[in-house]
This record gives structure tokens, C-alpha cells and sequence, in this order.
């Protein structure tokens, strides 16, 4: 069974914006820009059961399109960084449709999520890179930002085991809008099953 995890994708040319960021780090494995995204919440390996308990609830979300931007970078592991990342400015619609995914998820049995959500953009893995070239990196780039984007939709997503960083297939996308039709979303597109 695939890691899976609930996300937003990443316009192209936002993508590219970001991909301007790779190189001048030694140490960094960058992540491929066709695999940038925002995470909103990590569900692991679980049974296909499970997993199509989420897609039926995920599928239900009822919430409108909204903008978000990038905005800043930034390192995880403040002595011993282990990623560089790009912010994401606030925005109480993602923060509300990614409580929602975490109340979902805790409803059909997943434990909490133990990490407090930080919406960001993975750039790069880092192993054995020496605190002052991150820090050179990091002050050399403090100023990115991107205009917003609309986000119309969110995805459900898969990685295979690997040290991080993708390969990401997109399982299912459900979109968001501000006026509903009525219209039954999954009669439209088929849902994949995973048992």
C-alpha cells in the first residue's frame, strides 16, 4: 500500500518561480519541481479499506476556492537542518479546510497528526550540509515571494517508499468552489478504490 497524504498542488508557474531557488548548497538534494506541493495532512500507510473511508469522506468537503502566495524560505532543524522550504502566507480558509481533513482523518480511527501544521513547500532534503552554508543560502534568498494563486482544488496523494522527496502520483482531486450545482461530484468522476 502507497504513504498517502492530502495536498495542494503548485500552478507551473509557480513551480518554475520556485525552481529558480535550486543550487547553491552543497549537500542538498533538490526535490524535482514536478513534485512541489503543500501538505495538509500525512496519512500514511493504511488498508485499502481505510483508505477508501477517507476518499468517501474527503469527497463530501464542502468549501470555496481561495488565493494563497508563497512567501519566504527557511530550514527545518534549527542545528542540524534537514530541508529548506518555502512559506506559505496565511490563509484561514487552507487553515479551516486542513482541520477539517484532520478531523475526518481522527474519525475514521487515524491517530492525531502530533505535529502542529506549518503550510510550506518542500526544496530540497539536506544531509551533511554545514550550518553556515544554510544559513549563507537561507540570507541570500530571504526575499522570495510569489503572487497568489487560486486554489481550486485539493488531492489526495501517493508516495512510494524512498527517501523522500517523490516520486507523487495523484490518487483523486476534489475540488472546491464557492457555489455548489447539486451536482454529485463522484458521478462525474470515478473514484479509484484501493482494496
Amino acid at each position: 500500500m502507497p504513504r498517502l497524504f492530502t495536498a495542494l498542488e503548485i500552478p507551473r508557474n509557480v513551480a518554475l518561480s520556485l525552481s529558480l531557488l535550486r543550487g547553491g548548497l552543497p549537500g542538498a538534494r533538490w526535490i524535482d519541481v514536478e513534485n512541489y506541493h503543500i501538505t495538509l495532512r500525512f496519512i500514511g500507510d493504511v488498508d485499502g479499506r481505510t483508505a477508501d473511508e477517507v476518499v468517501d469522506r474527503l469527497d463530501r468537503i464542502d468549501r470555496p476556492e481561495f488565493q494563497v502566495s508563497l512567501n519566504g524560505i527557511g530550514s527545518f532543524g534549527s542545528k542540524k537542518p534537514h530541508s529548506v522550504w518555502a512559506g506559505v502566507s496565511p490563509s484561514q480558509e487552507m487553515t479551516a479546510l486542513q482541520a477539517e481533513i484532520e478531523r475526518i482523518c481522527q474519525r475514521v480511527g487515524l491517530p492525531p497528526d502530533p505535529r502542529k501544521f506549518m503550510p510550506h513547500v518542500s526544496l530540497a532534503r539536506l544531509k551533511a550540509c554545514r550550518l553556515d552554508d544554510v544559513v549563507r543560502y537561507l540570507a541570500g534568498r530571504g526575499d522570495f515571494h510569489t503572487l497568489p494563486f487560486k486554489v481550486s482544488r485539493f488531492v489526495l496523494m501517493s508516495s512510494k517508499d524512498s527517501v523522500g522527496g517523490g516520486p507523487y502520483l495523484t490518487e483523486e482531486g476534489f475540488p472546491l468552489s464557492e457555489v455548489r450545482t447539486g451536482t454529485n461530484r463522484s458521478s462525474v468522476e470515478p473514484m479509484k478504490s484501493f482494496v
